[in-house]
């Protein structure tokens, strides 16, 4: 079985007072770490908010029936809590009237769930994010060798569990996965009324990885609005689908200071989207392909290592670019991302001008485990 570095974290927080949120996207293994942690505890019950009887019993309920429906249960789960009305008031109702309960809520968007518990769990909660099996899990898993030697597949098809584990399968499951359960709730809570402008949009994204985006020109692609465009990216990044990365500025002469770049959580759904599964070696798309898979896996790195740093991008009018800038601790670390270790770079020099002090790397398929172990 794959390790799933969050379930020490979460271990570790059991039977502390507060209760703890964990969001993710659809699919990622969120219900089977939560198993896994209590496999063969008899004091757990689970509610699955994806169910309408669950979802009524939480209609007007009060603290005195829920020690009826918990009985002797020491743990709760809520899974896709999202779904239940006013979600926020029912966990915080939990947490204050029964201390003795651990409570867990998971949530595949986050638009729901965090806005509605926010509020109402201020200082109650601890909230953590889980993504698709992570380049430093499997290492955990088969080792560093055997990841490695399975980067061009993995810049393919991704890193969901069911593709993981099935090899041989990944086109059906990614399939499947970008089909449904990946819209789901933006479909469910915003009652999108063309799922198919939806469907452009993302289509259009996934063609400008590693590009800038306007949402102005999104917009004239897909027959939609630049609002709707915006509205549409908000929902997809939270219901954990794409982010986006800001521009680095200081607002220096020349560097752009609102532009953005969007990147997909996975590169599976991506080419799913695109419905392009050609091997790694012969794609022209391969420099977007590995900018894409590298810095998703940072950004799991950085939520689960729970560094406290910034990311962006930094671009000059005059076109100058660095693929991808972090900060933290006082110090600004910039990163140019190379499937091929030989192509040639130059530094922009404007940058290292304006930035003394900033340290540069290269990061390349040789180098990877130094960026993401």
């Amino acid at each position: 079985m794959i390790p799933r570095l969050l379930e020490k974290t979460i271990k570790d927080k059991l039977n502390k007072g507060k209760a703890i949120l964990l969001m993710g996207a659809r699919q990622v293994g969120k219900t089977t770490l939560i198993k896994d942690l209590f496999k063969g505890s008899d004091e757990i019950i689970w509610l699955n908010g994806d169910e309408f009887d669950v979802q009524n019993l939480f209609e007007n309920i009060s603290s005195t029936r829920l020690k009826y429906i918990f009985g002797n249960k020491k743990y709760v789960v809520i899974d896709e809590a999202q779904q239940i009305k006013d979600i926020g008031s029912k966990l915080k109702l939990i947490t204050d009237e029964l201390p003795e309960i651990q409570l867990i809520a998971t949530g595949s968007s986050s638009f729901d769930l965090a806005n509605r518990v926010n509020e109402p769990l201020t200082g109650r909660k601890w909230e953590y994010k889980m993504y698709p099996v992570s380049f430093a899990e499997m290492v955990m898993h088969h080792g560093l060798l055997e990841e490695k030697r399975l980067i061009p597949h993995r810049l393919v098809y991704g890193y969901y569990p069911d593709v993981v584990n099935n090899p041989g399968d990944e086109k059906e499951i990614l399939k499947q996965l970008s089909d449904s359960y990946l819209y789901k709730d933006i479909l469910m809570w915003e009652h999108i009324k063309k799922p198919d402008k939806l469907l452009k949009l993302l289509q259009a994204i996934a063609f400008q990885i590693g590009n800038q985006v306007s949402y102005s020109e999104l917009g004239q692609i897909c027959g939609i609005d630049s609002k709707t465009v915006e509205k549409y990216i908000v929902l997809l990044e939270q219901c954990f689908v794409i982010f986006r990365l800001g521009s680095f500025s200081r607002n220096l002469r020349n560097e752009l200071k609102s532009s953005r770049k969007i990147y997909f959580y996975d590169n599976g759904i991506r080419n799913a989207i695109i419905a392009d599964f050609s091997l790694a070696e012969n794609r022209h798309d391969i420099g977007a392909l590995w900018e894409n898979y590298i810095i998703s896996e940072r950004h799991k790195k950085i939520d689960y290592d729970l560094l406290w740093r910034h990311s962006w991008f930094w671009r000059t009018s005059d076109q100058k670019e660095i693929d991808y800038i972090e900060e933290g601790d006082g110090q600004i670390l910039a990163y140019e991302f190379k499937w091929n270790p030989s192509a040639t770079l130059k530094i922009p020099r404007q940058f290292l001008v304006n930035y003394p002090g900033s340290r540069f790397s290269v990061i390349s398929p040789g180098n990877m485990e130094d960026f993401l172990l």
